[in-house]
């Protein structure tokens, strides 16, 4: 079930709202259980099955972190961190890894291919790693370890971010499980959130998505042009896709309570790729950053430790989107360019350039991602500078004709452009400025009711509704 699925929309989320804001029922442990078995419905929905391994990694991270709150021998600590963190990392191993690393040592075993076909229980990246910060967090005595398991349950299963995101950290949500309150201030603004979230989705990334899907599967040579607003396409839809998901995520936690942190800061203005890291995906780039490379020993152990510990997390980063070559080239790539990047210091030397750079090295960093092979992802770079190939085609109208309009949309809500009217209109005279946010306010309302109309047509009438990191 997705969220901008009519199943959802029509259905899941007003019986949910109504069961769980009923007047009769008020109390935080009945709210608490109408969210933990809503989840567990949400997530059952597609994945009836592998719902018992979701509830196995549950049962097993609350008994480590239960004994292991109890335990002030440091050593005991350790080891009984170690049980559920293997546990963890085997699970999703055995899940997303195996088959590829079956393929991998398979010439060294003398075997052509070792097929292994598991099917991989949606968003298992995504709430391993949180249980894993659950368990980390106990163990750095961050935050207290939660007795009852149906709480333990309802942070892992919590239905707004279980498939994808954004990566909750327990400590951020550890209080309001039990002590959150609803408010009509919340509940408006998530509703909004929520609104211009699947706006994101239904209306920028899925028809963004069909020229970057066509253009990426052609079996014919691409022109210059062709290759390039192909990239530009799949940079626009993995960004309103993601974000535009995340929007959602946060809308609806902000419904319930909730409020769980950004995950999305306009990562296409950035000057650099690591500023860009610092504003695309910030709940996985903080989670690497606080559970695996400070842990590591950072940058405060000297140059080639830096290196290494910098190439691990970029190669884990790479792993973590996928089991597959072009996903360890792409996580390589970003080690190499943000290596580059710190030792030269080029984004700052070369002034107003900086923006064009980061834009050529994100976009190229795409090609990585999204090609299904790496060999196709050289192929695909190779178009894009001209090798061998002419610098414009038929095809290239056909879809720039067809989709410059969407394009175009989607390229300025890129821009945080309601940001830069708001901090020009703070500065002047004190009526004005508040006339004119009212009259922001008010477009904004009319705006979200646009959308979500919008919305609800192309989601009804539609068969093209991927999520893309649905798949990680």
């Amino acid at each position: 079930m997705v969220f901008s699925s009519p199943v959802f929309l029509f259905i899941f989320l007003p019986l949910v709202l109504c069961v769980y804001f009923n007047p009769f029922f008020t109390g935080r442990k009945f709210r608490n259980y109408v969210l933990l078995l809503f989840s567990l419905g949400f997530y059952a929905w597609g994945e009836p099955v592998f719902v018992f391994v979701m509830l196995a990694s549950i049962v097993v991270n609350w008994f480590f972190a239960l004994q292991m709150d109890q335990q002030t021998n440091l050593t005991k600590r350790r080891l009984l961190l170690f049980f559920p963190i293997a546990f963890d990392l085997g699970m999703i191993f055995v899940f997303k890894y195996l088959g590829f690393a079956l393929s991998v040592v398979a010439p060294v075993l003398g075997r052509s291919h070792m097929v292994l076909d598991i099917a991989m229980p949606i968003g298992i990246s995504f709430f391993t790693f949180q249980i894993m910060s659950y368990v980390f967090d106990v163990y750095r005595s961050q935050a207290p370890a939660q007795k009852n398991i149906l709480n333990v349950g309802l942070y892992i299963s919590l239905f707004p971010q279980l498939i994808a995101g954004p990566i909750v950290r327990y400590e951020t949500v550890a209080h309001e499980i039990s002590q959150r309150t609803e408010t009509p201030q919340d509940f408006t603004e998530g509703v909004t959130r929520f609104v211009f979230g699947l706006g994101k989705k239904v209306l920028l990334a899925n028809y963004v998505g069909l020229i970057a899907d066509n253009i990426f599967s052609l079996s014919i040579s691409l022109s210059v042009a062709t290759a390039w607003i192909g990239t530009i396409a799949y940079a626009l839809q993995i960004y309103f896709d993601f974000s535009g998901y995340s929007d959602m995520a946060i809308g609806l936690g902000r419904i319930f309570g909730f409020h769980f942190l950004e995950n999305f800061n306009y990562p296409y203005i950035s000057r650099s790729a690591t500023e860009f890291w610092r504003r695309w995906h910030i709940s996985l780039g903080s989670w690497f950053r606080d559970y695996v490379y400070i842990p590591m020993g950072g940058n405060r152990k000297g140059r080639a430790r830096w290196v290494f510990n910098l190439f691990t997390v970029w190669l884990l980063t790479g792993l973590w989107h996928g089991a597959g070559w072009s996903f360890i080239a792409w996580g390589l790539f970003y080690f190499v360019v943000l290596l580059f990047e710190k030792i030269t210091r080029l984004p700052e030397r070369i002034g107003v350039f900086a923006h064009g750079y980061a834009l050529l090295v994100i976009l190229v960093g795409w090609v990585l991602f999204r090609a299904e092979t790496l060999g196709k992802a050289i192929q695909h770079l190779k178009y894009m500078v001209g090798y061998g190939n002419t610098l414009i085609d038929t095809n290239f109208w056909y879809y720039f004709i067809n989709g410059r309009s969407v394009l175009i949309a989607a390229i300025l809500c890129c821009l945080p452009i309601t940001r830069w009217i708001k901090d020009k209109l703070l500065t002047g005279n004190t009526h004005a400025q508040s006339t004119w946010i009212k009259a922001l306010d008010i477009g904004r309302s009319i705006a979200m009711v646009v959308v979500f109309v919008l919305s609800l047509l192309v989601s009804v009438n539609s068969n093209y509704n991927p999520f893309i990191y649905f798949n990680f």
